[in-house]
C-alpha cells in the first residue's frame, strides 16, 4: 500500500514509496515469475509487449495469461523486490498496458477522435472502435485487447474547472474481452491492478454493482473479500451502461476511491464528489438494446472497462483534482505565467479559469491533430467553441497578445506548445503535425479577436439594459433571445459563453426566442432545398396503404408502374385533370429521388389505353423522398387525366440523367483530388449535383492557390482520360469501412451499403447514379472557389456536356473580344494591359486638371475667409464648391489652409454626383491646440447629409447621400465652428 502521508514532491521526478523504513515487496500473481525488462514496440498497427516468463525450464510466449491468478502473496522466488514506482501519468498508462499484456491482451493503439462511424460525432469511449465486434457484425481478430484511448466529451462542459474531475479531453485506459472471459476474471484483475500494481489501500476502495446483478455482488464479496458495507447496489441510471440510444449494453460495476474513510459507513453516497471518485468502470456487455428499448442477448458475452487515467493520476499523485496532475498542470503553469499570476496563491475563480484553459487546450490540440478544423457545424463547431472559450478566459485573466509583450500576437500557439511537449506518449503524430496545429490556432484566435472586443462591449450594454429594465419593472433580469442571437450570429459568441457571462450577473436568457431565431436562419439558408412533406389530414392512413417505392433507376431509365396515390396541395385525390400540378406516388420507378446532394430526375409519365393510344402525359420536374422511402414525383398534367390505380410508363430524361451522373462521379474525383493536393484531413461539408454544374463544400482554412486549382483540375482530367471502369457493389457496412470507403458525416447508413469505386482513385458509400466509365465525363473545369463560412470553402465546377457548353461559351466570348480589340487570342492580355495603362494615365491627367480647376476656384473663395476671436485671431472659411469631386475637394482644402496660414479652420462641401455628398475639414495646428479635431467635427456634419466619416485631428473627409441637405449642414457647421472658437478665444 502507498504511504498515506507521502506528498507529491515534483511532477517531473519518480517518487520513492517507503513504509517504516523497510523495503516494500510486490507480490506478483504469476507462478515462478522472474521479472524482466518490458518493451513496447509497434508491429502491424498494434503494440506488442515483449518480455520473458519462465516456468521451470520452459519459456512462455507473451500472450500467455494466468486466468487463475491468485491474490494471495506467494513465497520463495515468486516474491519480486519492489522497484521505485513512478506515479507520473505516462508511467500509469504504461503499467496498465503491461499488466494486461501479461494476461494475454493485445495492446492496440488509440483510435482517432473522429470515429469511423458516421452516426457518432466524436470518440467518447474506448469501446467505440470495438463496437462492430461487440455487435457480432465482424469477427474478432484477437480474443482480448487493451488500449489507452483519447476521448472527448462536452456534455458537461460547464462543469470543467468547477469540479475536481470533469474534463472535455481525457484518456480512458481499457481492457476488453470479446467472448474470452467475463465477470470473474474482469473483477479479479481490476482488484489486482488497483491494490497490487498501483498499491491502493484496499480499505479505501468501495464497489458499486447493478441492483439486480447478484453474480457480481457475490464475486466482490465472497471471492475478493470486499466487506458488504463497502458494496452498494445502484439503479439503472448509475450502473447500467449503454453506448447510445441503441447498441451494446449491460450492467456494470464500478470501483471508487475513498478520500475520507474517517467519515465512516453510515449514510454514504458514492456520488459525493467531496469524498469519492469513481476511477474504474467494468461493463459486463451482455445485451444489444433495440430501438423499442428491448434487450436482446448478444451472441457472446463481452467485457468493456474504462479507467480514467487522469483520475488514477490524481489518486496516486495525491493532488486535490485532475487538473493538478502532471498530465494537465504544466499547461496551467504556462497559462499562469502568461497571466502573471501564481496558481497556488490565486482565488478559486482564477483557478477555475486556469483549469478551463488547461483542459480545453488539450482538447483542441488533439482534435485539430485528428483533422477537425474550426467551423460552425458539427465537430468543427465544438473546436471553435472550445477555442473561443479559451480566448475569452485568457482575456479575463489579463493575458494580452502572446503574453510576452507582442500585443498583436496570439496566446493559443504559445500554450499549445506545452500541450505538444506532453503529447509523445499520448499520440506520437501530434508533434509531426504541430506546424499545422499552431497555424490553425493562431488563425482562429486572431479571427475571433477581431469581433470579440466589439461583441463584449455590446454584451455589456445589453446586460446593463436588461438589469435596468428588470429593476424598473420589478422582474427577473432576462436577455432577449434576439440579442443573444445577434451576439452568436454577428459577433461569433457561442450561446453557451453568453449564458456563462449572463449567469455571473444573475441574468437569464430567453432561450425559446433564441431557438426561434436560429430556426428562422436555418429556414432561410435551406430555402433552396425543396423538402417534401406529405402534410395531409389523413396522412397516416395514406402511408399505411402505400408501400415504399421500388427504385429501378440503377439499371433502367423506363419502366411500367402503377399509380398508388395522387396529391394536390398535400391532399389525396383519386384523379387529376389536364393543367393541374400534382404529386404522383408509384409502386416502382426509374426516377432518382433527390438525396446525397444529387437532385431528382426529370422526365415523363405516359398513360395509354388497351390499344396503346396515348391518353395522358405528365411532365415530371422533380422527385423527392418522403415518409420513409416513398418517392414523390412532382409534375404537371400536360394532356388528359391521370387516376389512382392506372398503369403508367415512367420514362426518365436520358440527357438530364447523364448530366447528373457525370457531375456526381466528378464530385467523387474532386474529393479524391482535394485530399491528394491539399491534405487527407480535408473532408466534405456538403454538395450539390445538378444538371448544369456541381457544387462541393469542404473543410479548409484558406483559399486555394492558383497552382493548387490547376493541379486539381489536371489530376481529375488525367483520371478522366484513363478511361477507368467504375465498380459498384452492395456490401455490409463494416466490410465497406474496412476496405477504406469514405462515409459522409451526417448520412445514415443501414447494415448493407452501396459502394462506388473508381479503382485506384476513390471509394465512397453512395446511393447516387454514376457513369460506368470515367471517360464519359469528357472534361472537368473549376469555375469558382470561394469561402462560404469560417473554415468552409466551396468549389463550383462543370463536367461532361456542361463542360463543353462552358468552354464553347468562353471561346465565343474570346472571339468577340479578339474582334473588338483586333488582335489574336494570344495577344489579348498584352493589349488589355496596354489599354488599362492608357486609361490609368488618362484618369491621372483628368484628375490633375480637376484638381487644378478646384485650386483655381479655391483661390477665388479664399478671400471669403473671416476672422474669429480677440485673444487669438483665427481665419475661418465654410463654403460649398458645387460639383467638385472628393479628391479635388481635398486639394482645394489643402490649398486654402496653406494660403490662410496658421491658425485657420476650413470646412468645404460639394455634390460630385447624383445622391452624393463630399465633405472635408482642415484645421491648422493652432486650431487643434485649442482642442478642436477635424475628425470629430466632420462626423456630425456628414450625418446631417445622411452619411458619416472621420479622420485625423488636422484633416478629415466624409460623405453623404442627401445633397439636398448640404446647404443646411454647412450652415450648421459654420454655426458650431464659430460657437466653439468664440468660446476658446474670447
Amino acid at each position: 500500500m502507498l504511504n498515506e502521508g507521502l506528498r507529491l514532491q515534483s511532477y517531473y521526478s519518480p517518487v520513492v514509496h517507503s513504509k517504516s523504513n523497510s523495503r516494500r515487496h510486490l507480490y506478483l500473481p504469476l507462478l515462478n515469475f522472474h521479472p524482466a525488462p518490458f518493451h513496447l514496440s509497434l508491429s502491424n498497427g498494434s503494440f506488442l509487449l515483449r518480455h520473458s516468463v519462465t516456468m521451470g525450464t520452459h519459456e512462455k510466449q507473451s500472450n500467455t495469461r494466468t486466468k487463475s491468478a491468485s491474490i494471495q502473496p506467494m513465497t520463495g522466488e515468486v516474491v519480486a523486490e519492489s522497484q521505485d514506482i513512478s506515479t507520473r501519468g505516462d508511467s500509469i498508462r504504461r503499467r496498465f498496458l503491461e499488466f494486461y499484456a501479461l494476461r494475454g491482451h493485445r495492446v492496440l493503439p488509440s483510435s482517432s477522435l473522429v470515429p469511423d462511424d458516421p452516426t457518432v460525432l466524436l470518440t467518447i469511449a474506448g469501446m467505440l472502435q470495438f463496437k462492430p465486434i461487440f455487435l457480432g457484425q465482424v469477427p474478432r481478430e484477437v480474443p482480448c485487447a487493451a488500449t489507452s484511448q483519447k476521448c472527448i466529451r462536452t456534455n458537461d462542459i460547464e462543469n470543467v474547472g468547477r469540479t475536481s474531475r470533469h474534463q472535455t479531453f481525457f484518456e480512458m485506459l481499457g481492457n476488453f474481452s470479446f467472448g474470452d472471459y467475463f465477470k470473474k476474471d474482469a473483477i479479479r484483475w481490476a482488484w489486482e491492478l488497483s491494490t497490487l500494481e498501483f498499491g491502493l489501500a484496499s480499505e479505501r476502495l468501495w464497489i458499486s454493482v447493478f441492483e439486480d446483478d447478484d453474480e457480481a455482488y457475490s464475486i466482490w464479496h465472497d471471492e475478493i473479500g470486499v466487506p458488504v458495507n463497502r458494496i452498494k447496489r445502484m439503479g439503472e441510471e448509475d450502473n447500467f451502461w449503454t453506448s447510445g440510444v441503441t447498441g451494446p449494453c449491460g450492467p456494470c460495476s464500478e470501483i471508487y476511491y475513498d478520500f475520507h474513510p474517517e467519515r465512516g459507513y453510515s449514510d454514504t453516497d458514492l456520488n459525493d464528489d467531496t469524498r469519492f471518485i469513481e476511477f474504474y468502470n467494468l461493463v459486463f456487455m451482455q445485451y444489444n438494446k433495440n430501438e423499442d428499448g428491448s434487450l436482446q442477448p448478444l451472441k457472446q458475452k463481452n467485457i468493456d472497462t474504462g479507467m480514467g487515467l487522469e483520475r488514477m493520476a490524481r489518486i496516486l499523485q495525491k493532488v486535490p483534482n485532475n487538473y493538478e496532475t502532471d498530465l494537465i498542470f504544466p499547461i496551467i503553469e504556462k497559462a499562469s505565467e502568461m497571466a502573471n499570476v501564481c496558481y497556488a496563491l490565486s482565488d478559486e475563480p482564477t483557478k477555475t479559469k486556469l483549469k478551463i484553459i488547461g483542459d480545453h487546450l488539450r482538447a483542441v490540440v488533439y482534435l485539430i491533430s485528428d483533422g477537425v478544423i474550426p467551423s460552425n457545424i458539427g465537430r468543427g463547431y465544438i473546436v471553435r467553441r472550445l477555442i473561443r472559450r479559451v480566448v475569452r478566459t485568457g482575456r479575463l485573466l489579463g493575458i494580452k497578445g502572446d503574453g510576452a509583450g507582442n500585443l498583436d500576437g496570439a496566446m493559443l500557439p504559445v500554450l499549445a506548445e506545452r500541450v505538444i511537449d506532453l503529447s509523445p506518449q499520448i499520440d506520437i503524430d501530434v508533434r509531426a503535425r504541430s506546424p499545422r496545429i499552431l497555424e490553425e490556432l493562431k488563425r482562429e484566435e486572431l479571427r475571433f479577436r477581431l469581433t470579440l472586443e466589439r461583441g463584449e462591449k455590446l454584451l455589456e450594454q445589453m446586460l446593463a439594459n436588461a438589469l435596468a429594465s428588470a429593476k424598473e419593472t420589478g422582474t427577473v433580469p432576462c436577455l432577449s433571445g434576439k440579442d443573444a442571437f445577434i451576439l452568436y450570429d454577428t459577433y461569433g459568441f457561442p450561446v453557451e459563453i453568453t449564458m456563462e457571462d449572463t449567469a455571473e450577473l444573475g441574468v437569464s436568457i430567453d432561450m425559446k426566442a433564441f431557438d426561434t431565431e436560429m430556426e428562422n436562419q436555418r429556414r432561410q439558408s435551406q430555402a433552396a432545398h425543396n423538402t417534401v412533406k406529405l402534410t395531409v389530414e389523413n396522412g397516416a392512413d395514406l402511408t399505411e396503404k402505400i408501400p415504399d417505392t421500388e427504385f429501378l433507376g440503377y439499371d433502367f431509365l423506363s419502366a411500367k408502374a402503377v399509380v398508388e396515390g395522387l396529391l394536390i396541395n398535400g391532399s389525396p385525390v383519386l384523379q387529376v385533370s389536364e393543367g393541374s400540378e400534382v404529386d404522383v406516388l408509384l409502386n416502382r420507378t426509374p426516377f432518382y429521388a433527390e438525396s446525397g446532394g444529387q437532385i431528382g430526375d426529370q422526365g415523363f409519365l405516359y398513360v395509354t389505353d388497351a390499344e396503346k393510344h396515348l391518353r395522358a402525359v405528365i411532365e415530371i420536374k422533380d422527385v423527392q423522398k418522403s415518409l420513409g422511402n416513398i418517392f414523390v414525383h412532382k409534375g404537371t398534367i400536360r394532356e388528359g387525366i391521370i387516376e389512382v390505380g392506372k398503369e403508367v410508363e415512367a420514362a426518365v430524361d436520358k440527357n438530364m440523367r447523364q448530366r447528373s451522373k457525370v457531375h456526381h462521379t466528378a464530385t467523387h474525383l474532386l474529393q479524391a483530388a482535394l485530399k491528394k493536393v491539399i491534405g487527407q484531413e480535408t473532408s466534405q461539408a456538403g454538395s450539390l449535383v445538378a444538371f448544369d454544374r456541381l457544387r462541393f463544400d469542404f473543410n479548409f482554412n484558406r483559399p486555394l492557390l492558383e497552382n493548387e486549382v490547376m493541379e486539381i483540375e489536371n489530376l481529375i482530367n488525367r483520371w478522366i482520360g484513363d478511361a477507368t471502369l467504375l465498380q459498384t457493389k452492395v456490401m455490409p457496412i463494416v466490410d465497406a469501412k474496412r476496405a477504406g470507403a469514405i462515409a459522409m458525416f451526417g448520412e445514415k447508413y443501414g447494415d448493407q451499403v452501396r459502394v462506388v469505386e473508381v479503382p485506384g482513385v476513390s471509394m465512397e458509400l453512395c446511393g447516387g447514379t454514376h457513369v460506368s466509365n470515367t471517360s464519359e465525363i469528357r472534361g472537368f473545369k473549376i469555375i469558382s472557389e470561394q469561402g462560404i463560412a469560417s473554415g468552409i470553402r466551396r468549389i463550383e465546377a462543370v463536367a461532361g456536356e456542361a463542360f463543353i457548353e462552358y468552354v464553347s461559351a468562353r471561346d465565343n466570348y474570346m472571339k468577340q473580344l479578339c474582334s473588338t480589340l483586333k488582335v489574336k487570342a494570344e495577344e489579348v492580355t498584352t493589349r488589355v494591359d496596354a489599354l488599362l495603362e492608357e486609361l490609368r494615365m488618362t484618369k491621372n491627367e483628368v484628375s490633375e486638371v480637376r484638381c487644378k480647376a478646384a485650386v483655381d476656384k479655391a483661390s477665388a473663395i479664399a478671400s471669403k475667409a473671416f476672422v474669429v476671436g480677440t485673444s487669438k485671431k483665427i481665419r475661418v472659411l465654410v463654403e460649398c464648391m458645387d460639383d467638385v469631386d472628393a479628391d479635388s475637394l481635398k486639394s482645394a482644402a489643402e490649398y486654402i489652409v496653406d494660403t490662410l496660414q496658421d491658425p485657420a479652420a476650413v470646412v468645404l462641401g460639394s455634390c460630385p454626383g447624383e445622391g452624393k455628398v463630399s465633405l472635408v475639414a482642415a484645421f491648422t495646428p493652432g486650431v487643434v491646440d485649442l482642442g478642436l479635431q477635424a475628425g470629430k467635427f466632420i462626423g456630425p456634419v456628414a450625418k446631417l447629409c445622411g452619411g458619416g466619416g472621420g479622420g485625423r485631428p488636422n484633416f478629415a473627409q466624409a460623405g453623404g447621400r442627401k445633397p439636398e441637405n448640404l446647404s443646411s449642414a454647412l450652415e450648421q457647421a459654420r454655426s458650431d465652428l464659430l460657437s466653439v472658437l468664440y468660446e476658446k478665444t474670447g
